[in-house]
């Protein structure tokens, strides 16, 4: 009994700090963000914990995640330091140790050199946590984890473990949570290198991002890539993985484009691309659905997309729609482009506000249903990875249009630390294994099958009907067709 209680003590201050955290972010965000957004972005955070026994730090390392991802321009916190954002992280009591309440505690301090330099498994180590729990101060409890870390691992001789070297870098959002896993950040570790990565639109990393103060770029596809490339002027890249574009949606959403002959049911849902433009085109509305009782929306039928002048996702969805436009054909010439911009544009500009990453609307998708987001053009990655980590609801399906396009997640490295990074990653097998458990298809797709397989999701591991995007030039020219649009 006295245990139930503590347990339901500590689950009590767990979700006031959490609520408060929520409020405070609510506060400082406000301008950027809506309250559903930053409510959804920490919802989604918090479930990257799910599970874990020990619970004192999770309002703490949620708060620097959710930070992080909703003001992408703030750097990390480099290795044991203190979040410096203006509000100070609070333990799961609540509770400050400083004197006049502003200090940051010894917990936040060990939490934060903790998740740098310990592996997960020792985070849960009763003895370290029972030291950052008396208190003692951040220096010694730095040398505890050194130590630890140590002991930990197999005996050479007494020789002391190399010291990491930071590589930053620039990533498409849909791979942060990739690049935050522990198990990732271990497996970089223990080849020396210690991973510092800031989320952005793969399109404002090729057009808009201050490239000079980064060791590589990590955008989510070729063209992206290569015009990266041709701003830095360096040649070398590497593609660890890959994902293809799909649509997030909902059973009574998938029923009701079955009765209107959009999508077709079978071991996987499939999406017509030519009958929805089709549709789109008459501007038809969900309440004009024959049969329409589970989504009477006057809104019209679209897949809710990113931006297509920041984000790469946008520019997929460009390019597999122009292509079906263009009478099944890749789009080449500027007659050509204009055609397809023509009939492709209101697709973008009939959606309203869109967001700059990826991120961000599929999150929405999970938190909000399909009130807010009915379909969301994603990455497949992003939907295995949510099914990996039990974040899918009962009624969330998968849909792959017809055609798709396969988006080339692609390091460009900028010097010889970046270039150390991107082998690493192609060729490493427990950072390929670690990929396909985040949902991208790596070099070796039997690893995205095993995982797939191993938590029941259903993906399509072939996919034959895909296009090629266009060429560089003309992708360029479609976005800019579409980017006017909207004035």
């Amino acid at each position: 009994m006295a245990v139930g209680a503590a347990r339901g003590e500590n689950a009590a201050r767990e979700e006031k700090a959490l609520r408060e955290m929520t409020n405070r972010l609510v506060d400082d965000y406000g301008e950027a963000h809506p309250p559903e957004r930053v409510e959804a972005v920490v919802g989604a955070v918090r479930k990257r914990f799910e599970g874990h026994a020990v619970r004192d730090f999770v309002p703490i390392l949620v708060e620097r995640i959710a930070r992080r991802e909703l003001d992408p321009k703030r750097s990390k916190n480099s290795a044991g330091q203190v979040d410096s954002s203006k509000s100070e992280p609070v333990a799961a009591n609540g509770e400050s140790d400083s004197p006049d309440g502003h200090g940051a505690d010894t917990t936040s301090v060990f939490a934060a050199v903790a998740g740098r330099f310990v592996p997960a498994r020792l985070v849960e180590n009763k003895r370290v946590l029972g030291v950052a729990a008396a208190g003692v101060a951040a220096v010694t409890a730095l040398g505890v984890i050194l130590a630890v870390q140590q002991s930990d691992s197999p005996s050479d001789g007494g020789t002391a473990a190399p010291a990491l070297t930071t590589v930053r870098g620039v990533v498409g959002s849909e791979k942060s949570a990739f690049f935050d896993d522990p198990k990732v950040v271990d497996a970089l570790g223990k080849h020396g290198l210690e991973v510092d990565v800031e989320p952005a639109g793969s399109r404002q990393i090729a057009t808009s991002v201050d490239l000079g103060k980064y060791d590589f770029a990590f955008p989510s596809s070729s063209a992206a890539a290569e015009r990266i490339q041709r701003q830095r002027g360096v040649s070398g890249k590497y593609v660890p993985f890959s994902s293809p574009m799909a649509i997030a949606t909902f059973k009574p959403i998938a029923d009701l484009l079955t009765q209107a002959g959009i999508v077709q049911t079978g071991a996987t849902t499939t999406f017509d691309v030519e009958k929805y433009l089709s549709l789109a085109e008459k501007g038809v509305q969900w309440t004009q659905l024959d049969g329409n009782t589970a989504y009477s929306v006057p809104k019209n039928v679209l897949v809710s997309t990113t931006d297509p002048r920041t984000s790469n996702s946008a520019a997929m969805y460009l390019a597999v729609t122009a292509y079906v436009a263009n009478d099944n054909t890749i789009v080449r010439g500027a007659k050509a482009e204009d055609y397809a911009v023509s009939r492709v544009s209101r697709l973008f500009t009939r959606q309203g506000y869109t967001e700059s990453s990826s991120d961000g609307p599929f999150k929405d998708y999970l938190a909000n249903g399909m009130g807010t987001v009915p379909m969301a053009w994603i990455y497949e990655a992003q939907y295995v990875d949510a099914a990996v980590h039990n974040q899918l609801k009962p009624d969330m399906v998968l849909m792959y249009p017809k055609p798709t396009v396969m988006s080339q997640h692609t390091v460009v490295p900028f010097n010889d630390k970046g270039d150390r990074l991107g082998k690493l990653l192609t060729t490493d097998p427990d950072l390929q294994r670690l990929a396909a458990d985040h949902g991208f298809r790596p070099t070796d797709v039997s690893l995205f099958t095993k995982a797939t397989a191993a938590h029941q999701v259903p993906v399509d591991p072939n996919l034959v009907n895909q296009v090629g995007p266009p060429d560089y030039d003309t992708l360029e020219h479609l976005l800019d067709g579409v980017a006017k649009s909207y004035n």
